[in-house]
Protein backbone atom coordinates (compact mmCIF):
# COMPACT_ATOMS: atom_id res chain seq x y z
CA UNK A 1 0.00 0.00 0.00
CA UNK A 2 2.66 2.47 0.78
CA UNK A 3 4.45 1.78 -3.00
CA UNK A 4 0.90 2.60 -4.27
CA UNK A 5 0.79 5.59 -2.39
CA UNK A 6 3.80 6.81 -3.91
CA UNK A 7 2.72 5.95 -6.98
CA UNK A 8 -0.50 7.59 -7.04
CA UNK A 9 1.54 10.52 -6.01
CA UNK A 10 3.52 11.06 -8.96
CA UNK A 11 0.87 9.99 -11.50
CA UNK A 12 -0.77 13.14 -9.89
CA UNK A 13 1.92 15.58 -9.39
CA UNK A 14 4.66 14.49 -11.77
CA UNK A 15 3.75 12.42 -13.92
CA UNK A 16 6.94 12.02 -15.59
CA UNK A 17 9.04 10.76 -12.36
CA UNK A 18 8.84 6.69 -12.42
CA UNK A 19 9.03 4.62 -9.40
CA UNK A 20 12.35 2.43 -9.51
CA UNK A 21 11.39 -0.93 -8.21
CA UNK A 22 14.68 -3.43 -7.55
CA UNK A 23 14.92 -6.82 -6.89
CA UNK A 24 17.33 -6.46 -4.21
CA UNK A 25 16.56 -4.65 -1.09
CA UNK A 26 17.70 -0.90 -1.17
CA UNK A 27 16.75 0.04 2.69
CA UNK A 28 19.79 1.27 3.77
CA UNK A 29 22.45 4.01 2.04
CA UNK A 30 24.67 1.28 1.23
CA UNK A 31 22.29 -0.85 -0.09
CA UNK A 32 20.31 1.60 -2.50
CA UNK A 33 23.94 3.16 -3.71
CA UNK A 34 24.55 -0.68 -4.98
CA UNK A 35 21.33 -0.52 -6.30
CA UNK A 36 21.44 1.93 -8.18
CA UNK A 37 24.79 2.50 -9.15
CA UNK A 38 25.32 5.74 -7.58
CA UNK A 39 27.46 7.36 -4.98
CA UNK A 40 26.19 7.00 -1.23
CA UNK A 41 25.61 10.40 -0.89
CA UNK A 42 23.69 11.10 -3.65
CA UNK A 43 21.01 8.54 -1.56
CA UNK A 44 18.89 11.16 -0.12
CA UNK A 45 17.45 9.61 3.06
CA UNK A 46 14.83 11.05 5.00
CA UNK A 47 15.11 11.14 8.52
CA UNK A 48 11.60 11.28 10.96
CA UNK A 49 12.08 13.92 13.78
CA UNK A 50 10.80 15.47 16.73
CA UNK A 51 10.96 19.14 17.22
CA UNK A 52 9.53 19.85 20.24
CA UNK A 53 5.89 18.27 20.10
CA UNK A 54 5.73 18.73 16.24
CA UNK A 55 6.59 15.46 13.86
CA UNK A 56 8.86 16.47 10.82
CA UNK A 57 10.86 14.92 7.78
CA UNK A 58 14.70 15.68 7.29
CA UNK A 59 15.88 14.56 3.75
CA UNK A 60 19.82 14.88 3.50
CA UNK A 61 22.32 13.02 1.15
CA UNK A 62 22.91 9.36 2.54
CA UNK A 63 25.88 9.60 4.49
CA UNK A 64 25.41 13.02 6.50
CA UNK A 65 24.69 13.19 9.84
CA UNK A 66 22.33 16.01 11.69
CA UNK A 67 24.43 18.35 13.82
CA UNK A 68 23.07 18.90 16.97
CA UNK A 69 24.19 22.50 17.62
CA UNK A 70 23.25 23.28 13.87
CA UNK A 71 19.51 21.85 14.64
CA UNK A 72 19.32 23.71 18.10
CA UNK A 73 20.41 26.75 16.68
CA UNK A 74 17.66 26.67 13.95
CA UNK A 75 15.36 24.93 15.79
CA UNK A 76 16.02 25.56 19.40
CA UNK A 77 15.83 22.41 21.18
CA UNK A 78 18.06 18.91 19.93
CA UNK A 79 16.80 16.61 17.42
CA UNK A 80 14.86 13.74 18.76
CA UNK A 81 14.50 10.90 16.44
CA UNK A 82 11.05 9.06 16.40
CA UNK A 83 10.72 5.07 17.02
CA UNK A 84 9.84 2.71 14.19
CA UNK A 85 5.88 2.39 14.64
CA UNK A 86 5.88 6.16 14.89
CA UNK A 87 7.68 6.26 11.75
CA UNK A 88 5.19 4.07 9.95
CA UNK A 89 2.04 5.46 11.57
CA UNK A 90 3.17 8.91 10.64
CA UNK A 91 4.12 8.50 6.99
CA UNK A 92 2.39 4.99 6.15
CA UNK A 93 5.97 3.88 4.90
CA UNK A 94 8.33 1.32 6.46
CA UNK A 95 11.35 1.65 7.85
CA UNK A 96 13.86 1.93 5.22
CA UNK A 97 11.45 2.99 2.04
CA UNK A 98 10.41 6.57 4.02
CA UNK A 99 10.14 9.36 1.72
CA UNK A 100 8.08 12.45 2.17
CA UNK A 101 5.82 11.04 -0.70
CA UNK A 102 2.27 9.53 -0.41
CA UNK A 103 2.13 10.55 3.22
CA UNK A 104 -1.35 9.71 4.16
CA UNK A 105 -1.24 13.61 6.02
CA UNK A 106 0.89 16.72 5.06
CA UNK A 107 4.29 16.48 7.43
CA UNK A 108 6.43 18.96 7.18
CA UNK A 109 9.42 18.23 5.38
CA UNK A 110 12.88 20.09 5.39
CA UNK A 111 16.00 19.69 2.78
CA UNK A 112 19.15 19.86 4.00
CA UNK A 113 21.50 22.10 1.89
CA UNK A 114 23.69 18.79 1.42
CA UNK A 115 21.80 17.14 -1.32
CA UNK A 116 22.27 20.53 -3.54
CA UNK A 117 25.71 19.03 -4.55
CA UNK A 118 23.87 16.62 -6.84
CA UNK A 119 21.65 17.16 -9.94
CA UNK A 120 19.64 14.24 -9.17
CA UNK A 121 19.31 12.45 -5.58
CA UNK A 122 17.65 9.15 -5.13
CA UNK A 123 15.06 9.13 -2.06
CA UNK A 124 13.16 6.00 -1.41
CA UNK A 125 9.55 6.05 -3.04
CA UNK A 126 7.33 4.10 -0.25
CA UNK A 127 8.91 0.60 -0.10
CA UNK A 128 12.11 -1.13 0.68
CA UNK A 129 13.57 -1.60 -2.57
CA UNK A 130 12.19 1.44 -3.92
CA UNK A 131 13.13 4.68 -5.10
CA UNK A 132 13.17 7.65 -7.79
CA UNK A 133 15.35 9.46 -9.46
CA UNK A 134 14.88 13.29 -8.88
CA UNK A 135 16.54 16.74 -9.09
CA UNK A 136 16.70 18.29 -5.73
CA UNK A 137 15.11 21.40 -6.10
CA UNK A 138 12.30 19.38 -7.54
CA UNK A 139 12.03 17.32 -4.73
CA UNK A 140 11.84 20.21 -2.32
CA UNK A 141 9.21 22.08 -4.44
CA UNK A 142 6.81 18.76 -4.68
CA UNK A 143 6.47 18.43 -1.27
CA UNK A 144 6.81 22.13 -0.48
CA UNK A 145 10.27 21.79 1.64
CA UNK A 146 12.19 24.51 3.43
CA UNK A 147 15.54 24.58 2.89
CA UNK A 148 18.28 24.54 5.75
CA UNK A 149 21.67 23.26 6.73
CA UNK A 150 21.14 20.84 9.55
CA UNK A 151 24.40 18.32 8.47
CA UNK A 152 28.17 17.90 9.95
Amino acid sequence: MSLESVRTYFQAHAPDISVLVTETSSATVALAAEAHDVEPNQIAKTICVRIGEELALVVTAGTRRLDNRKFKDRFGVKPRMVDADLVVAMTGHPVGGVCPFGLPQPIKTYCDLSLRAFDEVLPAAGATNAAVRIAPLRLADLVDAEWVDLCQ
